[in-house]
């Protein structure tokens, strides 16, 4: 992925040299001297990233970050001349993700900048896996936190409950037998009678009446929908 980068910065050899040094890297990069044509160039073309100063002329960078921070929650780097732990405290409480202390190698920048891209792609990986879910008609099935919501309510449900109703939610109008959803749910292992399996339907059925988990007689069961699970 070719990211876009946006660096804030109001001295033009640091823009030249750091500009240099991530072009080489294979990024995008787009200058801008002051907090203002910044937030011209957000409104636009926003980057997947800010390197940014924190000394600017107008709008200083802490009160950038706090804006973009409002917006999204985009990688930035504050590079500044400021070294003392008040002014990277506050750098980092407003927003800032990284913080680098001026002078500083332009390599160990575009370390960083590896890194933190690399960081992002794993939060926002675990944010798409905590909000996977299922929606089947009125019923949501959230996957991570293994939780029932049925016309917005949620439904406590048991460990079984959960195993079967995501079972069919995912395969909405396949028709399981017995057998396979005693395999599925309780394992190989079990020699329990497949009663089991209606006896747990019927604990589905008292809790959410109207559900269209139907029984396919002399078989097993399905979750009936016309349209198409989400």
């Amino acid at each position: 992925m070719n990211y876009h980068i946006g660096i804030v910065e109001d001295d033009p050899n640091i823009q030249n040299i750091v500009s240099a040094y991530l072009k080489k890297e294979g990024f995008n990069v787009t200058l801008s001297e002051t907090a203002e044509d910044a937030w011209e160039i957000w409104m636009n073309k926003p980057p997947d990233m800010w390197i940014l100063d924190i000394m600017l002329p107008g709008m200083d960078g802490y009160e950038f970050c706090k804006k973009i921070r409002n917006e999204s929650e985009v990688p930035i780097i504050i590079i500044s001349a400021k070294d003392e732990e008040i002014d990277k405290i506050l750098g980092l409480e407003l927003g800032g993700d990284d913080y680098l202390t001026k002078p500083f190698s332009p390599r160990e920048l575009v370390a960083r900048v590896k890194r933190l891209f690399k960081r992002s792609v794993i939060v926002q990986e675990q944010k798409d896996m905590t909000q996977e879910k299922i929606t089947v008609d009125h019923l949501v099935i959230d996957k991570n936190e293994r939780r029932i919501f049925f016309n917005t309510d949620e439904f406590e449900v048991t460990t079984k409950e959960f195993d079967m109703l995501l079972i069919l939610a995912e395969n909405v109008n396949r028709a399981f037998s017995r057998e396979e959803l005693l395999i599925k749910i309780w394992g190989n292992n079990y020699f329990g009678s497949d009663r089991a399996v209606d006896d747990l339907v019927k604990r589905i059925r008292k809790k959410l009446p109207d559900l269209p988990l139907e029984t396919v007689w002399g078989y097993g069961y399905r979750l009936r929908y016309e349209g198409e699970a989400e």
